[in-house]
């Protein structure tokens, strides 16, 4: 049985949210790979958790009020035109990964790169099948999150509260 169509029409701006914390991060997740080697560096990581709760929090009221509301966290905001701005936090395990075994917090942040990938490209399906087309701006959302041309939508400083 395919659920996709009962799904209310607001599920393209959760999705829509998710690709693009999904681009941010992989601009995150691999300048921790180019610094690997940089002395003194701090491996970041985007607030992932949270993010979780503000998208499970935004469905449970549009559940209970037919109104889908993002609400602003210390970490990440939302913007006008669908637009967020995420700072990324220290990544202590990274951190201490890094100190003692290099090779392993490499292999740490390829296995988030993998895991981030996998939850875009889902994603990217499941707003498909709900019959949205992904624009050109969804598409470059991913592209854009490459090392050279990073999003303006993310912080460059890693936030050391948590």
């Amino acid at each position: 049985m395919d659920l996709l169509p009962l799904i209310p029409d607001n599920i393209t701006e959760v999705l829509t949210k998710i690709i693009r914390f999904s681009a941010l991060r992989s601009v995150v997740l691999h300048r921790n790979i180019e610094e690997a080697d940089t002395p003194g560096y701090v491996p970041a990581d985007l607030p992932v958790s949270e993010f979780a709760e503000i998208l499970d929090e935004a469905v449970v009221e549009h559940l209970r009020s037919r109104r889908l509301l993002f609400r602003d966290t210390a970490n990440i905001t939302f913007c006008e035109n669908g637009r967020m701005n995420v700072q990324p936090v220290v990544d202590d395990l990274a951190h201490a990964l890094r100190q003692v075994n290099p090779d392993e917090y490499v292999a740490l942040q390829v296995s988030k790169l993998r895991e981030n990938s996998l939850n875009r490209q889902v994603t990217i399906q499941l707003l498909k099948r709900s019959g949205s087309k992904i624009t050109s701006l969804q598409e470059s959302d991913w592209e854009a999150a490459t090392p050279a041309n990073r999003p303006t939508e993310l912080s460059s400083r890693p936030n050391t509260t948590d």
